[in-house]
């Protein structure tokens, strides 16, 4: 009897899919999109769990120095040879998640954004012969590295300064990509610090995104779409990629023929028409998608037991404060054009 893989239930690492064995649904023409039809700052927002993290963790795997070739081996963007030869492994990354960056107060959220610069930092630095880095340049680095922001201007001026360092360094431009931008905003509108967060996180992306020729391309994350006049000020480099655009639509999400694929591997063909109905609920740009998060979980149950019950499993795994606190200071009108939104049942 053929052992068959694991499934992906909260993988975010894109090595461990081969590494460690687990189901892989084919996204790598990502890449080859992104290359082909990119800006100089490309933000995209999708839902929670439709594969964001895992995207960008790709994007870091193929672009990055020190490839591992043997992760893309057999997949889609290995028969792209024009692009593996001029992209794979041939730039500096930086690559910054801000899941983290929440706190019931400004300064704790401050702290939680410090930590996750200067791990990245440590991270890069180690790739670093500091003999050739200038004396100010070597003590910069080893602040950012030990989470030294005392002076508030190093954490303002951090990724800018890695750019710097790195083009310099290896003398090719750098890529900078940012995961999950929108949470330190979502947590600093429910304890009331978004004034503080949002002149924070304009000063950091203004000085790495903008007018910064040490910069190849940047990729940003998050759910929600931002006003631009809030924390991307003055970027016109920017290029915006919501779920109503065509772009990249097929990539956050499994399409139909993906979820017919994976059952078919699993022996779960017979349970295709419940899978549908349950999680085929989400159209990006000309695409129906299903949440990635609904069928990993729903076929890790069906494995066990044929007959398990269907359930919503994204409906439990993130918070609606958000959407609860918009009710609860929305006018009359707002409110009836939200409920206008909801389905009588």
């Amino acid at each position: 009897m053929e052992l068959k893989k694991k499934l992906p239930i909260g993988i975010e690492f894109f090595k461990d899919f081969k590494r460690e064995g687990f189901y892989y649904v084919d996204k790598t023409g990502f890449i080859r999109d992104l290359i082909n039809s990119r800006g100089s700052v490309n933000l995209i927002t999708r839902p929670r769990r439709f594969g964001k993290s895992l995207n960008m963790d790709m994007l870091k795997s193929f672009f990055e120095f020190g490839v591992d070739i043997s992760l893309f081996e057999g997949l889609k963007i290995f028969q792209e040879k024009e692009i593996c030869e001029r992209y794979m492994g041939k730039y500096p990354v930086i690559s910054v998640s801000l899941k983290d960056v929440a706190g019931m107060d400004f300064q704790t959220a401050c702290d939680m954004l410090g930590a996750a610069v200067s791990e990245e930092t440590r991270r890069i630095g180690q790739f670093l012969e500091t003999d050739r880095l200038t004396q100010f340049e070597e003590k910069k680095l080893h602040a950012l590295m030990n989470g030294d922001f005392e002076k508030p201007a190093y954490l303002y001026n951090s990724l800018r300064f890695l750019t710097e360092l790195l083009y310099r360094y290896y003398g090719i431009p750098v890529i900078v990509l940012i995961d999950e931008y929108d949470v330190p905003l979502d947590k600093a509108c429910q304890f009331g610090y978004y004034p503080e967060m949002v002149h924070l996180l304009r000063s950091l992306f203004s000085q790495v995104f903008k007018t910064n020729q040490n910069l190849y391309f940047a990729v940003i994350t998050g759910c929600l779409r931002i006003a631009r006049e809030s924390i991307f000020t003055g970027l016109n480099n920017f290029k915006v990629r919501t779920i109503s655009d065509i772009d990249f639509a097929e990539y956050f999400g499994f399409t139909d023929n993906e979820v017919k694929d994976m059952l078919r591997y699993y022996g779960l063909e017979a349970s295709y028409a419940q899978i549908r109905e349950w999680y085929d609920g989400y159209r990006f740009g000309n695409t129906n998608v299903y949440c990635p998060w609904d069928v990993i979980n729903q076929c890790d149950k069906l494995r066990v037991c044929a007959d398990a019950p269907m359930e919503a499993h994204w409906e439990n795994s993130s918070s609606n404060a958000i959407v609860q606190d918009i009710l609860e200071t929305a006018t009359e009108t707002t409110k009836s054009e939200i409920e206008a939104l909801i389905p009588s049942v």
